[in-house]
């Protein structure tokens, strides 16, 4: 599902209005896309929103509740407002500083349309996004997981799925939450049969670096691997960045964005790009209870955001920066 060209600046944007409210925790799921013609610029801001700020939320509702906020005009603090609804604000605020102009056009228009039409078609923006994203890594992740001086055996294809995940000893490793030891037989049965958890909020092995949890520490290596690096690279530079020492945001897509550092949310979007190309399951949707992916991406989110954690984060942030 191609998305247009991220390599050309989107031209002006059409005007927007308020649209209807909706709960907090509706906003930060993905609602079904409805099909929209042309390659309006919208689409364009809407591919780097779903990968650097948030790939599973409503955008319509984030726009309407965010406006609503805006007009408040309590002497309430950011502060005296529930988590959920000061992540949801955040990300309006993000989506703002994106699109120029954007909150003058969504002030001055009328009626609900307006945020009707930009919502749809920056959701289409994401949509697409995703979409090429995972069908890129379906096959590239496969040259990536191989160890040193070995072969997969048996051998995975780079168009078929129903053999990876917990049916092959790689992928099954990999996804193999930190805390099971997949050396034993019976926890690689249990996984593959259901019996053993394989939830979103469970870190697998693929998150740390040299795929190894220290239990003493779990911030020891948390997303630092070099599969995620990897596929950081073959999505936000050039697939041809892969094999070279490249900083993950100086080329390609980051480049065009006027991207200069790694956003927390985009290495929560990896991650799970890097889960489901590892899955045995075949279609990204939110609903897939096999993959879990919408819990796991809302997890990495959560902690990136708690406040007891953000030593470790900002580290880790630096630690993808430099």
């Amino acid at each position: 599902m191609a998305g247009p060209d991220e390599n050309q600046p989107p031209p002006a944007q059409s005007a927007i209005s308020l649209g209807e409210k909706r709960s907090y925790a509706d906003m930060l799921t993905v609602p079904m896309t409805h099909r929209s013609s042309g390659a309006d610029p919208l689409i364009h801001y809407g591919r780097h929103f779903g990968r650097t700020v948030h790939s599973l939320c409503t955008v319509t509702a984030i726009l309407s509740n965010g406006l609503l906020r805006l007009a408040d005009d309590s002497d309430k603090s950011d502060e005296d407002y529930p988590p959920e609804e000061r992540r949801c604000f955040a990300v309006f605020n993000a989506l703002i500083d994106m699109i120029p102009d954007l909150k003058r056009r969504l002030s001055e228009a009328d009626g609900s349309d307006g945020a009707l039409q930009l919502g749809t078609l920056i959701q289409k923006g994401i949509a697409c996004a995703r979409a090429d994203d995972t069908r890129g890594l379906k096959g590239s992740i496969l040259e990536w997981i191989v160890p040193q001086g070995e072969v997969l055996s048996p051998p995975l294809y780079r168009n078929i799925k129903h053999d990876r995940g917990f049916h092959h000893e790689r992928t099954g490793f990999l996804l193999c939450p930190a805390e099971y030891d997949w050396s034993k037989e019976k926890v690689k049965e249990q996984l593959r049969n259901g019996e053993l958890a394989f939830s979103g909020d469970l870190w697998p092995n693929f998150v740390y670096h040299d795929f190894k949890c220290d239990p003493s520490d779990v911030w020891t290596g948390l997303f630092r691997s070099s599969l995620l690096v990897t596929a950081y690279k073959f999505i936000f530079t050039s697939p041809s960045s892969v094999e070279k020492e490249i900083k993950a945001t100086r080329s390609g897509k980051a480049r065009i964005h006027g991207m200069s550092e790694v956003t927390l949310p985009s290495i929560a979007y990896i991650a799970t790009q890097v889960r489901f190309a590892l899955s045995s399951s075949s279609v990204f949707t939110r609903n897939d209870k096999d993959t879990d992916s919408e819990r796991f991406y809302h997890s990495i989110l959560d902690l990136f955001e708690d406040v007891e954690e953000q030593k470790e984060v900002n580290e880790l942030k630096a630690w993808w920066d430099r």
